[in-house]
C-alpha cells in the first residue's frame, strides 16, 4: 500500500466562492478554436447527453457512442422519484447550504467539501434548464413546481414528475441532443460498445469500440474522452439496474491508469419489490418518494403469521417511527435499510419467504382519499400490481432492501478529470459527490451538474492549457489496443467449457451479496476475495460461449462483463476489508454503536481511497486524498 497523497485541485478561497473563483480564473477556447477540437463521450445517459449537448452547442465536435439502439432507453429512465434542488418553494427552511449539509451528512462525511457545495450552488440551475426544456414537472395548484420530501431531509426540495422524473429528464437532455445531432455538431454511435482506452504521451486520445450488431471494432480518435457509463450495481448480479448496465468502460480505464475511488461504497436501496424466485435476473425499485404517504412496518411477534389487514395497531410495529421520531420513514436509505434486514433477521420478515416488511398506505388513503394518492403515485402502484398480483391500495406493498447505486468509481479532481489526463469522468461513474450514501433525488442533480454546467468549463480549461498533436487511428498505440481487445474475445470464445455466463454471474452475485452486501465483516470479506479468485480461474477454464465473434452475440457481451466483475468485486472486498469503521453504506460488523448505528473512525480514515491497478495476482497500489472539512465539522449521524 501507499500513503501518496492525492491532489484535488480544488480552488482557494471560502467554500462558497471555489467555484465561482475558478470560473473568474479558468482558462477559455476561443469560439474558433473550439471547432478544431474532437470530444468522445461514451454513454448517453443523462451525464452523457447533457455533455453531448452543451459541448456541441459551445462548438466542439463530439462523437456520442450509445450501447443501446437509442440513447432514450439508458439506465437512467429508471430513476423513478425525482430530483433535488434547493428552489425552497415551500418556504420551509431550505437553503443551498442546508442541501449542501443534508448531502455530505448523507454521505457520513466521507465525501469532498468542495465538489458537494458546488451541487448545491447549481441545483437551482439544473431546474430552470428542464423546464425550458419541457420536462413536465408536477405542479401546484397556482402553477410553482411541486415538491416532496425525501430520505435524509427535513424540507421539500424534491422535484418530480409522477414516478417517471428520470425519464422526463432524459427525455429534455435527448431534445438538446437530438438538436445537435441534427446540426451535425454531434455524430451519433449506438449499438457500440466501448472495449478499451487508448492512452499516447500520457494522455486520453481515443477508445477501442465493439459494433454489437456487426462485431467490427472501430477505432475513435479525441482530444479528450468522457466517461459517463452509470455505475457497476451488477456486480451483485441482482439489482435494480438494467441488464446492460456495466464496469467494462470504467474498468479499462482502471486498468489504463485511473484510479478506483471507493469502490465498496454500495448503496443498498431500501424499497424494492423483494426476491420471488432464483429464476429472476433483476429486481423492480419502487420509488423512495412512497416512503412519503407509505409507513414501514412489521409484526410485533416473529410468529405472527396473519394477513397485514387482519393485524391491528397494537400488533404492528412502526419501527423506522419508534427508532426515529425526528424524520420517521424518512430516514436515508442506508439507515432504512439496515434497520429492514435487523427486523427480518429478528424473524418478523413478512411474505412466502419471509424476507420483506410492509409499506402501507391506508392511513394516507384515509386522509388524502385514493385521487391524491393516486396522483401522486399511480404508474408506481400499478407497476407494482403487475408484477405481483396485489393491489396496493388494498393491501400493503412488501418490499425489501436490494443493490441500487454505487458510490464508487473512477477518482477524479474538483475539474473531474480522472488520473489519466484528457479522461473525464461525470456522474455516477465517478465517484465524488455521494461520500458513503447518497440521499435519494441526488443521483439526477448530479448527472445533470456535471453534464450542463461543470463540464463544459473545465474542459475547456484543460484544452486550452494543453497541446494536442496530431494522432491518427493508424497510431501505434490504437494498434496495439485493438489487439489486445480482440485477443480478450477470442480467448472468450475459444474456452469452449461447460457453464454458461449467466452461472458463473449468478455465482459472484450470490459471493458478493453474502459477504459484501448490507453488512460486512474481516471473515467474510476474507472469504470473499478467496472465492472469487477461485471463480474467476474456473471461469477462464470452463466459460462456455456459443456464437461468433463477428454476429450480434449478446452472451459475448456480458461474458466480456462479467470477466471485469469478477476483478471489481475482489478490489471491492479488498477495499471494504481495509476500510476498519462503519460509514453510510459500507457497515461492517466489527464498527457499530451500542444502538446497531455505523461507527466511523475519523481519525485513522477520513480520506478517500483510491485503487491504483497492478496486476490481478499482486497488491493494488492504494493511494489517498485526505478529505478536509472546513465549515462542517464530522459528526455521529444522527436522525432520531
Amino acid at each position: 500500500m501507499s500513503d501518496s497523497i492525492l491532489n484535488a485541485r480544488i480552488p482557494e478561497g471560502r467554500l462558497e466562492d471555489k467555484w465561482q473563483n475558478f470560473l473568474d480564473s479558468c482558462k477559455l477556447v476561443n469560439p474558433n478554436n473550439k471547432r478544431k477540437h474532437t470530444i468522445i463521450v461514451v454513454g448517453t445517459g443523462l451525464a452523457g447527453a447533457s455533455s453531448a449537448a452543451s459541448l456541441a452547442e459551445l462548438g466542439y465536435n463530439v462523437k456520442a457512442f450509445c450501447i443501446q439502439d437509442s440513447a432514450r432507453r439508458a439506465h437512467s429512465i429508471a430513476a423513478q422519484g425525482g430530483i433535488n434542488a434547493a428552489k425552497n418553494y415551500h418556504d420551509d427552511g431550505d437553503t443551498v447550504w442546508r442541501l449542501f449539509y443534508d448531502t455530505i451528512k448523507g454521505g457520513d462525511y466521507r465525501a469532498r467539501e468542495a465538489n458537494v457545495y458546488r451541487l448545491a450552488q447549481i441545483s437551482n440551475n439544473i431546474i430552470d434548464q428542464s423546464v425550458a426544456q419541457g420536462v413536465p414537472f408536477a405542479r401546484e395548484y397556482g402553477g410553482l413546481l411541486a415538491n416532496r420530501s425525501f430520505g435524509g431531509a427535513q424540507v421539500s426540495r424534491t422535484f418530480y414528475a409522477r414516478g417517471q422524473t428520470g425519464q422526463q429528464l432524459l427525455l429534455g437532455a435527448y431534445q438538446a441532443l437530438s438538436k445537435m445531432v441534427d446540426a451535425g455538431k454531434v455524430e451519433m454511435l449506438p449499438r457500440q460498445e466501448m472495449l478499451d482506452l487508448v492512452v499516447i504521451e500520457g494522455k486520453a486520445r481515443g477508445i477501442i469500440t465493439r459494433n454489437l450488431v456487426t462485431g467490427e471494432y472501430e477505432r475513435h480518435v479525441a482530444d479528450a474522452v468522457l466517461l459517463c457509463t452509470g455505475g457497476y450495481g451488477n456486480v451483485f448480479y441482482l439489482s435494480t439496474n438494467a441488464k446492460n448496465s456495466n464496469v467494462t468502460a470504467a474498468w479499462r480505464c482502471y486498468k489504463r491508469g485511473a484510479y478506483f475511488a471507493n469502490p465498496c461504497y454500495t448503496q443498498i436501496h431500501p424499497t424494492c419489490i423483494p426476491v420471488s424466485g432464483d429464476y429472476q435476473s433483476k429486481l423492480t425499485l419502487m420509488s423512495e418518494s412512497l416512503r412519503n404517504d407509505g409507513r414501514v412496518w412489521v409484526p410485533k411477534n416473529a410468529d405472527d403469521k396473519r394477513p397485514p389487514n387482519q393485524i391491528p395497531e397494537s400488533d404492528r410495529d412502526y419501527y423506522l417511527e419508534r427508532r426515529y421520531p425526528s424524520f420517521g420513514n424518512l430516514v436515508p436509505r442506508d439507515v432504512a435499510s439496515r434497520n429492514a434486514k435487523h427486523v427480518v433477521d429478528d424473524g418478523r420478515g413478512v411474505g412466502a419467504r419471509g424476507v420483506a416488511v410492509y409499506l402501507d398506505f391506508a392511513d394516507s388513503i384515509n386522509r388524502l382519499g385514493v385521487d391524491a394518492i393516486s396522483a401522486r403515485y399511480g404508474n408506481l402502484f400499478d407497476m407494482y400490481e403487475r408484477i405481483t398480483g396485489e393491489n396496493p391500495y388494498e393491501k400493503p406493498m412488501r418490499i425489501y432492501p436490494a443493490v441500487h447505486y454505487t458510490m464508487g468509481g473512477l477518482w477524479v479532481d474538483y475539474h473531474l478529470m480522472s488520473t489519466i489526463p484528457g479522461l473525464f469522468v461525470l456522474g455516477e461513474a465517478n465517484f465524488s459527490d455521494h461520500g458513503a450514501n447518497r440521499l435519494g433525488a441526488s443521483a439526477l442533480m448530479q448527472g445533470l451538474s456535471d453534464g450542463y454546467f461543470v463540464i463544459s468549463h473545465t474542459l475547456g480549461d484543460y484544452i486550452a492549457n494543453n497541446s494536442f498533436p496530431d494522432v491518427s487511428d493508424s497510431n501505434e498505440a490504437f494498434a496495439e489496443v485493438e489487439s489486445e481487445s480482440s485477443q480478450r474475445i477470442e480467448k472468450l470464445l475459444s474456452i469452449q467449457g461447460e457453464r454458461t455466463v449467466l452461472e458463473f454471474h449468478r455465482d459472484l452475485g450470490k459471493i458478493m451479496w453474502d459477504n459484501v452486501g448490507m453488512s460486512r465483516n474481516r471473515e467474510g470479506l476474507g472469504s470473499a476475495i478467496s472465492e472469487i479468485q477461485k471463480l474467476r480461474d474456473e471461469f477462464w477454464q470452463n466459460l462456455k460461449v456459443p456464437g461468433q465473434a463477428t454476429t450480434y452475440n449478446k452472451n459475448l457481451e456480458f461474458a466480456g462483463r462479467v470477466a471485469d466483475f469478477l476483478e471489481l468485486g475482489e478490489l471491492m472486498a479488498k477495499d471494504a476489508l481495509h476500510r476498519e469503521e462503519s460509514c453510510g453504506g459500507h457497515f461492517r460488523e466489527e464498527y457499530q454503536t451500542e444502538e446497531g448505528e455505523a461507527l466511523r473512525n475519523d481519525e485513522e480514515f477520513t480520506y478517500v481511497a483510491a485503487w491504483e491497478y497492478s496486476d490481478l495476482n499482486g497488491e493494488s497500489t492504494l493511494h489517498k486524498e485526505n478529505l478536509e472539512f472546513e465549515r462542517v465539522a464530522p459528526s455521529q449521524r444522527s436522525y432520531k
